[in-house]
């Protein structure tokens, strides 16, 4: 055994017993103080209780707004169908290739095409989704192919 390739041993450390006598440091109180909500079985408080001062979600003032009509799209870049040597797509093909984004929990939410990652794309492609932005379609269309809203 050379000096070099000495180890250090690994070192086993035991879970702190507490409760098992004054002579361990943790007997008596077992490390939780004195007297009190925290120190009794169950005495848990939650993370954002502040001791009865009106919390900090109820002290904050409302803001903004919500449209409940918003339409949300599940997005495919250009990008992305470089990768594939397929040149037509429909939705159930970009779903089978793992192609849509998976952001939304809503699976039947509309396919949108867009153009990010288009400076490299050079196929002639047809695609069929429910909304194109104007730069893929303007893309798509240059390129000889066609962009078909569903």
């Amino acid at each position: 055994m050379k000096l070099h390739s000495i180890e250090r041993p690994e070192i086993k450390k035991h879970k702190k017993r507490l409760g098992k006598g004054e002579g361990t440091g943790l007997g008596k109180t077992a490390g939780r103080g004195q007297k009190g909500q925290k120190s009794r079985s169950g005495g848990n408080i939650p993370a954002w209780f502040e001791g009865g001062q009106m919390p900090l979600q109820r002290r904050l003032p409302k803001r903004g707004f919500t449209n409940i009509f918003k339409t949300y799209y599940r997005i495919v870049n250009l990008g992305a169908l470089m990768t594939v040597d397929e040149t037509e797509f429909d939705v159930a093909k970009l779903e089978k290739l793992n192609l849509i984004g998976s952001e939304l929990k809503n699976k039947k939410a509309p396919v949108k095409i867009l153009a990010r990652g288009s400076e490299k794309f050079d196929k002639k492609v047809t695609i069929k989704a429910h909304v194109f932005s104007k730069n893929a379609k303007k893309i798509i269309e240059d390129l000889g192919g066609k962009a078909e809203v569903i």
